[in-house]
């Protein structure tokens, strides 16, 4: 008898019917900086220059704990959209550090989705079986977030210091967030010889160079921004 009355509370909370949406694409934004003709200053370590791309997804980002009903409990962090449809967004949590998380009820139906809605500022738990539970939640946030991606790809230049006359810069490329070894290298440059240097494509002039810091204009990048 118990079991009955706990499994019709569990019916009682549950809103509706809603179906998920796993209709967006992240988007794909190229990065080309400093720009082209700028004087910048780097410090040791610093990154000099860089290009690339990556991927930026739609997210909500959950500063603290919800309880969206005695069944589901929404924690902290970044939830990442699947979808949407004329009514509602469609979210799951960022499989990363940050990423929130969602904690259920012993006896609950376990979660497909977090569906945000249009017309109001109610967060839902959608199930498996498609039924969904909601409350109000006044603070949702709405951002974007860089995330993992299998065409991602950056390359930088580096400021390792200067030694007499000689400066050393280390180049750098990550594809999908991670380090490529193979492709990292460390270069010394003559300043007596020339305050142009190059790597890659990329080319820069060396206006002033310390073991502390450098100032250098940007003269081109490793590829011609578009």
């Amino acid at each position: 008898m118990n079991r009955l009355w706990i499994a019709l509370a569990l019916i009682a909370t549950l809103a509706g019917c809603a179906s998920p949406k796993y209709n967006y694409s992240p988007s794909s934004i190229a990065i080309s900086e400093p720009p082209i003709g700028s004087v910048t200053i780097s410090r040791i370590g610093d990154t000099m220059l860089r290009q690339g791309k990556y991927r930026e997804h739609d997210a909500l980002n959950l500063r603290a704990i919800r309880e969206i009903s005695w069944a589901y409990t929404l924690h902290p962090g970044y939830y990442l959209k699947d979808g949407e449809d004329e009514t509602a967004e469609y979210y799951s949590p960022a499989r990363t550090e940050d990423g929130g998380r969602i904690e259920k009820a012993m006896i609950a139906d376990p979660w497909k989705s977090v569906m945000a809605k249009k017309s109001s500022p109610e967060l839902c738990v959608v199930t498996v079986l498609n039924a969904y539970v909601c409350k109000v939640v006044q603070d949702i946030e709405r951002t974007k977030r860089p995330v993992l991606a299998q065409d991602a790809f950056q390359q930088t230049l580096i400021y390792n210091g200067r030694v007499g006359s000689k400066i050393n810069i280390g180049y750098r490329e990550f594809s999908n967030s991670t380090a490529r070894p193979a492709f990292n290298n460390n270069v010394e440059y003559d300043l007596t010889e020339s305050s142009r240097i190059g790597y890659k494509g990329a080319d820069i002039e060396v206006l002033e160079a310390t073991n502390q810091h450098i100032k250098f204009k940007m003269l081109r990048n490793f590829n011609d921004a578009k």
